[in-house]
């Protein structure tokens, strides 16, 4: 059973991309994040998809995506 997640207060869009790009993930369209040093494509973040309680960020219903740089150093 996945408990549910009870939001404090709207998930502020501007916050997650500042937390993203904090992560080396930069914004590639939209609500899509691309980390290049990682590999990893971060897709679906838009304010239904993560939210906020007491001003800390909850991912859920995202999706990841593997690129070719994924694992190489």
């Amino acid at each position: 059973m996945q408990e549910f997640i009870v939001t404090s207060e709207p998930t502020d869009l501007t916050v997650v991309k500042e937390f993203l790009a904090y992560n080396n993930f930069r914004n590639h369209r939209n609500n899509d994040y691309i980390n290049d040093d990682l590999g990893l494509i971060f897709e679906d973040l838009h304010d239904e998809n993560v939210l906020s309680v007491d001003n800390i960020l909850f991912f859920i219903d995202t999706v990841f995506y593997l690129t070719e740089n994924f694992y190489i150093t």
